[in-house]
């Protein structure tokens, strides 16, 4: 059983932390992006793997949890405690220090909370690319996307964070630190332990420290978007341009009508490269050697599609500004959902070929439910959409709130029939602990929680989180 933070914690804590790891407004760190939930917790951070450390070794003491806080944009709860007894809530943000860089060998070593697009910045100063890329890299911290293997729109051609990570250093539950920042790409001395702790969601450590690998960065880049008849013909057009281009396609984006529709609804402001809004559409990001051309490569394949009836419309970048504008619409398709505010979001994977069945039968099992908006989109490339219900117009998600948990199981049903994960990059957290229960198979949660208990036998690392407190 935990216990609360109470006034004479919180005092032994400022005993063994700076003045500088202590928040006067904890508000920012008790929220979520989606609003559903409220967090609780007394809120340090921490300016060192010592210190970080020292606190996991008080809370171990006084059996108080703790919960890692990175950027704060999980859209799962794992980032938050809403009951229970309230945590010491671990903030990263201080530990912001680009390590080293080694450019011969690909790779850059940094601490947790370093903001992933001043990653991407220094690994581009030094003529490299960190090629993890998603939406919120402006604010996401890099010891929250290992812990939750965040994915984004380059997975198809280089992997989640899990394949861009070499080594980690860790604060261990018992306050001991595992110093695994190796730099090698080749190392069978036992268990894999980096990849344990990659997607653990903070419960089993606390990521305090990463070897990520580095890329060469592409001498010449493109892209286009296409308009596809249909998911069918779109999953077609990728397997086409695997054959044409190979490695060189760097992502792969579907996109729905009805994600233009709400841009124009609620903003943001984007230019369309359309004159009609295509029912769905494709975006293609090429990266190729010098002395290719991306924008011949694009051209080759859209003539093809087009002959093979894959594709009726498109176009093709001829600037960077232009491919600038189209990855603006992609990336403003979740903000327009955020302000149209969704019944139901959900993140899922499926088999690639059988996503066209699965977007043509998700529609008609929701319609026995009532009447939506469905925004369907997402990473075609690697299997990944996000299928997002909506209210129609002039209803708002609180009309909604009978059907929401229909909606949900509809959908995670269905995805369940269909071979899929009903958490395909977002990880489980708090929102997904019954989903979890429900679809995983019973040895799978066996296994987790043995792990689990071996590591955290005090259930103090982000109690509630993947696995349900016991």
């Amino acid at each position: 059983m935990l216990n609360p933070v109470t006034d004479d914690f919180a005092a032994k804590l400022r005993d063994l932390l700076p003045a500088a790891a202590f928040k006067e407004d904890s508000t920012p760190y008790l929220s979520e992006p989606r609003g559903r939930w409220a967090g609780q917790g007394h809120v340090v951070a921490p300016g060192s793997t010592e210190e970080v450390a020292a606190v996991v070794k008080a809370c171990a003491a006084a059996r108080i949890g703790i919960v890692p806080y990175g950027g704060g944009t999980g859209l799962v709860g794992g980032q938050l405690l809403q009951d229970g007894p309230a945590p010491v809530v671990l903030s990263l943000e201080r530990m912001n220090r680009i390590r080293e860089v080694y450019p011969v060998e690909n790779v850059l070593v940094c601490d947790a909370g370093v903001i992933l697009a001043d990653i991407q910045k220094a690994a581009d100063e030094a003529g490299r690319l960190f090629p993890l890329s998603l939406a919120s890299e402006g604010s996401a911290r890099i010891g929250g996307l290992l812990s939750t293997n965040a994915g984004g729109v380059n997975v198809l051609r280089y992997g989640n964070a899990r394949t861009q990570c070499l080594g980690l250093e860790v604060v261990r539950p018992d306050a001991s630190i595992w110093h695994g920042l190796t730099r090698l790409r080749k190392d069978n001395t036992g268990y894999d332990l980096r990849n344990l702790m990659i997607g653990a969601e903070g419960t089993l450590g606390i990521i305090t420290g990463a070897a990520l690998k580095l890329s060469p960065r592409p001498a010449r880049v493109g892209s286009a978007m296409m308009a596809a008849p249909s998911p069918e013909a779109a999953l077609h057009l990728l397997a086409l341009a695997g054959d044409q281009i190979g490695e060189g396609i760097s992502a792969f984006e579907i996109m729905h009508r009805q994600g233009f529709d709400f841009l124009a609804e609620v903003g943001p402001d984007v230019r369309v490269p359309f004159d009609d809004a295509p029912e769905w559409c494709v975006l293609i990001d090429v990266g190729l050697p010098a002395g290719l051309a991306p924008e011949e490569a694009l051209e080759n394949l859209f003539v093809e599609a087009s002959e093979q009836g894959l594709v009726d419309d498109g176009v093709i970048a001829q600037n960077m500004g232009q491919r600038d504008d189209f990855w603006h619409i992609r990336e403003s398709i979740p903000e327009a959902n955020r302000r149209i505010g969704s019944v139901s979001s959900h993140d899922i994977s499926v088999p690639l070929s059988a996503i066209p069945a699965f977007i043509q039968r998700a529609p008609q099992l929701l319609a026995e439910i009532g009447a939506f908006r469905i925004n369907c989109f997402g990473h075609l490339g690697d299997g990944n959409l996000h299928y997002n219900v909506f209210p129609t117009r002039g209803l708002s998600r609180a009309d909604y709130e009978t059907e929401r948990p229909l909606v949900k199981r509809v959908i995670h049903d269905l995805v369940h029939e269909m071979e899929g994960s009903v958490s395909a990059e977002h990880g489980v957290g708090r929102l997904k602990v019954e989903d979890l229960e429900r679809y995983a198979d019973p040895a799978k949660r066996a296994m987790l929680r043995a792990v689990k208990d071996a590591l955290d036998p005090l259930g103090i690392m982000n109690p509630g989180a993947v696995l349900r407190q016991l």
